[in-house]
């Protein structure tokens, strides 16, 4: 069944690479953000984590046992090459999707495959996962044991950025753990530099566009210095 899925989704994701070369890119401080890859970056990426996939799901038998024994395994395989084997992100810009909330990647999922979080490399894949099934692969990342981010953080900044913490605390609570009855998420231990392009697009108003739940977020966020939000993120990447 994911095989079959992967089959007809790999000439999909190769029509939307070509197609995501004719967008015109913003311009304004906000383009500075480090938010996609070229794209023929992109392209062999989505070649190089479908192939393996398939090759995986075939070699696999029913004698294997390890890693992707686990429910929603084999399916979180297609957010590997970005996000790291088990949601384990390496990267200063990509978040890490292991420990995550099932329900927060879910609404991710379904917000970027309906074009209401505006990403052209998120939402071919987002439409992938709702196909494999989100669900199963919510429930896999959720499981995994997250290793802290290997971003060096600067010691100044994170103290800087704990001094202007409270701003945030309001609605993600003190701990900054955020609170899922209220919609509002875990700002804790992601990538510095992933923080900080998530606080600029909010700023920006590119991220989530026209959501009237978001708007006292990006009012507080366009009173924010670009300095601040930097260290804002180096502090709650340091947060466990």
């Amino acid at each position: 069944m994911i095989k079959a899925h992967l089959l007809r989704w790999r000439p999909r994701l190769r029509a939307h690479r070509t197609a995501s070369t004719a967008r015109v890119q913003p311009s304004g401080a906000a383009s500075q953000l480090d938010l996609s890859h070229s794209p023929a970056r992109r392209e062999r990426t989505t070649m190089r984590v479908t192939t393996s996939l398939l090759l995986l799901l075939a070699l696999a038998g029913p004698a294997a046992a390890g890693p992707l024994d686990m429910q929603g395994a084999p399916q979180a395989l297609v957010c590997s090459a970005c996000h790291g084997f088990a949601g384990q992100s390496r990267s200063n810009t990509m978040p890490i999707l292991a420990g995550i909330a099932p329900w927060y990647f879910k609404k991710a999922i379904q917000d970027y495959a309906a074009g209401k979080r505006p990403s052209p490399e998120m939402e071919p894949y987002a439409k992938m996962v709702l196909q494999l099934g989100v669900d199963d692969v919510a429930a896999y990342f959720a499981a995994q044991a997250r290793t802290p981010s290997p971003v060096v953080l600067e010691p100044a900044a994170v103290e800087r950025g704990r001094a202007a913490a409270v701003q945030c605390t309001l609605c993600h609570g003190v701990s900054g753990k955020g609170d899922p009855s209220k919609g509002v998420p875990d700002l804790t231990g992601q990538p510095p530099g992933y923080l900080r392009n998530q606080m600029l697009l909010f700023k920006a108003d590119r991220r989530s566009p026209g959501d009237e739940h978001l708007k006292a977020l990006k009012t507080l966020m366009r009173t924010i210095p670009d300095e601040q939000i930097a260290d804002l993120a180096a502090y709650w990447s340091s947060v466990r």
